[in-house]
């Protein structure tokens, strides 16, 4: 029952912070637009049935049923047609899809709002708007990643030995348990014992495990001079790496794998010992690079979006697995959120780093793919500012007549059908995380 609270515990955390984060994200767009006098007639966190609102002013601040998104209605997001007054559509993700809006919304603009509307402001400033949302994603992104950082650390490999295996087995071995005629480990003959904390290898002092990996699979067949503290006295051993295949590993100790994605193997020197897991606090400078690679990594699953999809397709419908680091929706992220909560092996403050870092990503996730040049994202109505700023730079330029606002109500059609994909793909994801979810159990 304790687990089962837990797991609940863990999909609330959830979906209180994906809550919170779609509502900066609409703060981001509703705070400059109120600035740059753009009238905001409503600021929804959620779609479908108003469980709460307040009119404050002009505005109609509420909270919907479904806290999947939100948005910010704002009068003239589109100019109107020739001879037809101003309308008013929204920056959320399904309202500004409705094309009748644009004639519904017509009655509820009061005489004297005219140079109110969106799309009146200069190109300048709808971009500070329409990026503002996603850049509150990023402010929230950074500041959970220095908590994580910053506050709880980073588990990594010590200095200090883990484990030491008994027989040496080569690096593809299937098995994972010593057998009869299997060879000794060199570590364990050499009298290496876990807790053993290495100070230097072969002479050269060593302040991290890759650098002690890094000399023993140097010198192969070679005894050299292992200096541990063990209850808090240096104690000098004698090992002799043995060749053995080993994986292939960068500077970074990470494995290096081939052009299909496989591990590359070398022969290299191996002593059999393992290290134990410390948690180290990071500088500040460590957030910054690691919100970049965030970024990056959820920019190749963007671009490489077809071919990910068409893996979740066969792993919901076939016998492949699910890709463990490929998208997923919200119900994955729930589930996922809801298994880290109701682990026992780990403990809370493990388990509070881990759920704050699903937000992290959750906000990277929200600021990168917002920033797609696509209607309805908010990267679809910056891409229009920017054409409309090059259009009108080059009449300038040749000194011809200002061709006036672009008109991004004309892409409906192309909205429509980045809206029918979207939703395909939520679908297939939330089939894919129901009959065969990505899991940590």
């Amino acid at each position: 029952m304790d687990s089962v609270l837990a797991f609940v515990i863990g999909v609330v955390i959830i979906v209180i912070g994906l809550a919170v984060s779609i509502g900066l994200h609409e703060i981001g767009h509703l705070v400059p637009a109120k600035l740059f006098g753009v009238k905001v007639t409503q600021y929804m966190i959620g779609f479908g049935p108003t469980i709460w609102s307040r009119r404050r002013g002009e505005t109609e601040y509420g909270v919907k049923a479904i806290p999947l998104g939100g948005y910010i209605a704002m009068i003239g997001m589109f100019p109107p047609a020739k001879g037809q007054q101003v309308h008013e559509d929204s920056t959320g993700f399904f309202r500004s899809l409705v094309q009748d809006a644009r004639d519904s919304s017509m009655e509820s603009i009061t005489p004297g709002d005219e140079d109110r509307a969106f799309y009146r402001l200069p190109v300048w400033k709808r971009i500070v708007v329409m990026f503002g949302g996603p850049f509150m994603n990023l402010v929230l992104a950074v500041a959970l990643f220095a908590v994580i950082l910053m506050g709880f650390g980073v588990t990594q490999p010590s200095t200090t030995v883990g484990s030491v295996s008994a027989c040496a087995l080569p690096a593809t071995s299937e098995r994972q348990t010593c057998e009869p005629g299997d060879p000794a480990a060199p570590g364990a003959a050499a009298g290496i014992e876990p807790g053993d904390r290495i100070v230097s290898v072969d002479g050269q002092p060593v302040t991290s495990w890759n650098e002690s990996t890094t000399i023993i699979r140097d010198h192969p067949d070679e005894p050299i001079e292992l200096v541990v503290v063990r209850d808090g006295e240096q104690v000098t051993l004698e090992v002799t790496p043995m060749l053995s295949e080993r994986y292939a590993t960068d500077e970074n100790g990470q494995v290096v794998t081939d052009a299909s994605g496989d591990p590359v193997t070398v022969q290299a020197g191996f002593v059999g010992i393992s290290p134990a897991s410390e948690t180290v606090q990071q500088p500040v400078t460590a957030v910054l690079p690691a919100v970049g690679e965030q970024i990056t990594g959820v920019a190749g699953i963007i671009v490489n979006l077809p071919q990910r999809m068409v893996d979740v397709w066969n792993a919901a419908f076939g016998t492949e697995e699910r890709d463990p680091n490929g998208p997923i929706s919200v119900v994955g992220v729930g589930r996922l959120s809801g298994e880290i909560a109701s682990l026992d092996e780990i403990p809370l403050a493990s388990k509070a780093a881990g759920l704050i870092g699903i937000l992290a990503s959750l906000n990277i996730a929200l600021f990168v793919f917002n920033l797609i040049p696509l209607l309805p994202l908010d990267g679809g109505h910056i891409a229009g500012a920017l054409w409309e700023a090059i259009r009108r730079g080059f009449a300038r330029v040749f000194r011809r007549p200002d061709p006036g606002p672009v008109d991004l109500a004309k892409l409906m059609p192309l909205t429509f059908g980045v809206v029918i994909v979207l939703g395909a793909m939520s679908a297939l994801l939330i089939y894919a995380d129901i009959v065969k979810p990505v899991t940590l159990l």
